[in-house]
């Protein structure tokens, strides 16, 4: 793995710090109203939740993208447990702030066979109460330590992530 100086982990930490610190409860409070949106998908379509919401329950997964080994464990998970979750007439939906581009090359190196939509604006990040932006420090050590530079994954001047959460 990468090898990470002291001032990376102080980085690592302050921004965890200052995250948790803004955004103490993460997430719309239990029984809100999950806010409607449409997005594109890895294929150029559009998705509406009212429309998906139409056909039954939607379970909603934001995750960062297809860079974050966390994140592809859990959404493998989710491939795993999909059939128990169709089997209650729910349908899994992952958001991710990437563009639809690098979720195609996700869908198709992964074969995941659910919806995976690309909110480009921020906006459903933002109306779910699950956005941040990542400081320049930080995303100095991505690209520095992890090769990372998250405006390839998510466009130009976009160094933003969700706190992955599961509505």
């Amino acid at each position: 793995g990468p090898k990470f100086r002291p001032e990376d982990r102080r980085i690592m930490d302050h921004a965890a710090r200052d995250l948790a610190a803004t955004m103490p409860d993460p997430g719309l409070p239990v029984g809100a109203k999950a806010p409607d949106f449409v997005l594109p998908n890895a294929f150029g379509k559009t998705r509406r939740l009212t429309d998906l919401i139409s056909d039954g329950p939607v379970v909603l997964v934001f995750y960062r993208g297809a860079w974050c080994p966390y994140c592809n464990l859990q959404l493998r998970g989710l491939r795993e447990t999909l059939p128990y979750i169709e089997q209650e007439g729910a349908q899994l939906v992952a958001i991710t702030p990437q563009t639809p581009d690098k979720s195609r090359e996700q869908v198709q190196k992964d074969g995941y066979p659910f919806e995976i939509l690309s909110d480009l604006d921020d906006r459903v990040m933002k109306e779910y109460r699950l956005f941040f932006e990542v400081p320049s420090d930080l995303s100095e050590v991505y690209e520095q330590r992890l090769s990372l530079d998250l405006a390839e994954y998510n466009g130009e001047g976009r160094y933003v992530l969700p706190v992955p959460a599961t509505c």
